[in-house]
């Protein structure tokens, strides 16, 4: 497995775990939900929603008891991404959902070239209720990306098309001097490696000189890993057991 060893790889890391918590913020202000940044961690005091956790630590000594007095335990779902695998959360009455790797690619490192999969922003409530559809692999899916986060600066929801037909989908979102990609899904059928590929040629031609950070766990971490990024580090998603 690849892995960053520099000295620089723990502040990688947490510009990856600020990166990923201002693009949570993202989806919740597009749904009304106020979210909090402190010095440790983000959270959301209000139940975030589907897929998205209530809060999101931010260093390595973050201290569970003052994250977890402002969320919303007592009802069901409450989740916590533990983004540097430091917490211990079971005494608190949670269970450890899954872990996953932060992963990381450089901006010095060539962008796969040109992709046969033409990368067109996602502009419309129409073509967003579209892309969530595929995202979803079809039947109801679950109301995640509204269409107030078109109009959010930071964030690019991206669809691939080879001609007219859509293919995959991924969201780019640039905070803390770095460029988070995630929500990378292609069709039923469709290699996975070649919607990745692809995204990651827009996220080089949208943001030229700014390096790729994300995480990933199974088949897609072996993905990730073909396609030039390397492991900064674990992290681990948690779940009140409510």
């Amino acid at each position: 497995m690849s892995r960053v060893t520099s000295t620089g790889a723990f502040s990688l890391r947490a510009a990856a775990a600020r990166n990923n918590a201002d693009w949570c913020a993202s989806v919740c202000r597009s749904h009304g939900i106020p979210s909090t940044f402190g010095g440790t961690a983000w959270w959301s005091s209000l139940r975030t929603p589907p897929y998205y956790p209530d809060a999101v630590t931010l260093h390595q000594d973050a201290v569970p008891a003052a994250v977890l007095a402002r969320l919303d335990t007592a009802s069901p779902g409450c989740t916590v991404k533990d983004s540097f695998a430091a917490c211990d959360l079971t005494a608190s009455g949670f269970v450890e959902l899954f872990d996953a790797r932060w992963v990381h690619r450089p901006a010095e490192r060539p962008a796969p070239g040109a992709s046969a999969l033409r990368a067109r922003r996602v502009s419309t409530a129409a073509r967003l209720h579209d892309w969530q559809l595929a995202w979803h692999g079809g039947g109801q899916a679950p109301d995640v990306f509204r269409p107030a986060l078109l109009h959010d600066p930071a964030v690019l929801v991206l669809a691939f098309h080879e001609g007219e037909e859509f293919l995959g989908g991924v969201v780019l979102n640039r905070s803390a001097g770095l460029v988070g990609l995630s929500n990378l899904f292609a069709v039923d059928g469709i290699d996975a490696d070649v919607v990745r590929s692809s995204a990651i040629t827009a996220a080089a031609d949208r943001f030229p000189g700014l390096p790729l950070v994300g995480y990933e766990h199974g088949d897609d971490l072996a993905g990730a890993l073909d396609a030039g990024f390397a492991v900064l580090g674990a992290l681990r998603i948690w779940l009140h057991d409510s």
